[in-house]
């Protein structure tokens, strides 16, 4: 398999892991858009957000990205998680993760 987070996932590439499950790997990204931007990734290789089946692996990346957000001190003053689905929408890595976003003013409408 050719997708860069399944390489993260097995070791192949190194990253800055920040939190690490049997289910979850968090990590921080490479091209962050805030001073906190960390990447929530299920292990198993899920391409789309509408392909997830399973409830609680949901509930369980949105759990640990706000337990992120307190370690990393945005708990507080707020935070931003970005999911994004097909090309249109910004997904550029076809594996389902989540942006945790934060450390900074954000506005809206984002885009």
């Amino acid at each position: 398999m050719n997708c860069i987070f399944c390489k993260i996932i097995n070791k192949e590439i190194k990253s800055d892991i920040i939190y690490e499950s049997e289910e979850l790997i968090c990590i921080r990204d490479i091209n962050p858009q805030a001073p906190v931007h960390i990447l929530i990734i299920p292990k198993k290789h899920i391409e789309k957000l509408y392909e997830i089946e399973d409830e609680l692996l949901l509930g369980k990346m949105l759990k640990i990205a706000c337990e992120i957000a307190k370690k990393e001190g945005i708990k507080e003053t707020g935070f931003r998680i970005v999911i994004n689905t097909n090309k249109n929408a910004g997904q550029s890595v076809e594996h389902v993760h989540f942006h945790l976003l934060g450390g900074r003013l954000m506005l809206w409408p984002p885009g």
